[in-house]
């Protein structure tokens, strides 16, 4: 039996505009809202990146984070 989908927590999120734009086109192609979708992702996190990819964005992201604040 499939575990029920409740939304338990709601928390406030900064997001950068490209990635916003980018949460809404995925939640829309796969037909969900921008909620649900960021469950499905946290939830099946180790199986929908690639981490030697991620690790790599990451350390990039970091190091231009302070400059895109500006």
């Amino acid at each position: 039996m499939p575990k029920r989908f409740r939304l338990t927590r709601r928390f406030p999120v900064a997001m950068t505009e490209d990635g916003y734009r980018r949460l809404r086109a995925l939640s829309s192609q796969a037909g969900l809202d921008e909620g649900e979708l960021l469950s499905f992702l946290f939830e099946n996190f180790n199986s929908v990146i690639d981490e030697d990819s991620f690790t790599h964005r990451l350390r990039l992201f970091n190091s231009e984070l302070e400059a895109r604040k500006k």
